[in-house]
């Protein structure tokens, strides 16, 4: 699949079929993760892929219940390095650059589970220290994306979008 294919065709998937994603996909997932362009190159993001279904029940709490979480063979949390980013570029990078790092590579996750048929969803409201709590994360770690990802049960329609006239403004 094309780039322009994978972009106009990736959905917000809730809904899950009930297969687990096969190992080499999962390679190939973790792969756009860590190929994602990075300030600096300083890779300042982990990612944490949890399996375990009491794991995916907590984190849904803390996800202000969105139990559809639960059913997905994955959810991945995103997460800022914050210490690693301020060693180099201070407050700007803990406070901007490593959130900004961990969010671009959620999106080439997102395309390349795209392109191997897998369903995603960016999930950005839940409660920081509840997750953090939940997985254990060291201080320093902040969670900036949950995504949960399995095959699709749901075929949802695109949604509208925006005219270029009105989001692009050229100077």
């Amino acid at each position: 699949m094309d780039v322009y294919g994978a972009i106009k065709e990736r959905r917000s998937i809730r809904r899950f079929e009930k297969r687990e994603i096969p190992d080499d996909a999962v390679g190939r997932l973790i792969e756009a993760l860590l190929w994602a362009p990075s300030a600096g190159n300083l890779q300042s993001r982990k990612f944490y892929f949890v399996k375990d279904a009491a794991l995916k029940r907590r984190l849904a709490s803390e996800a202000l219940g969105q139990r559809f979480m639960e059913d997905a063979p994955i959810v991945m949390v995103a997460c800022a390095d914050e210490k690693s980013a301020a060693k180099r570029y201070g407050q700007r990078g803990a406070g901007l650059y490593c959130v900004q790092d961990a969010s671009i590579s959620v999106m080439c996750l997102m395309l390349a589970a795209r392109e191997l048929g897998i369903g995603s969803v960016w999930v950005g409201a839940f409660n920081e220290e509840g997750v953090s709590r939940v997985l254990g994360l060291p201080a320093g770690l902040r969670p900036v994306a949950i995504v949960p990802m399995g095959f699709p049960a749901e075929s949802p329609k695109a949604p509208k979008r925006v005219s270029p006239e009105e989001a692009v403004i050229f100077l």
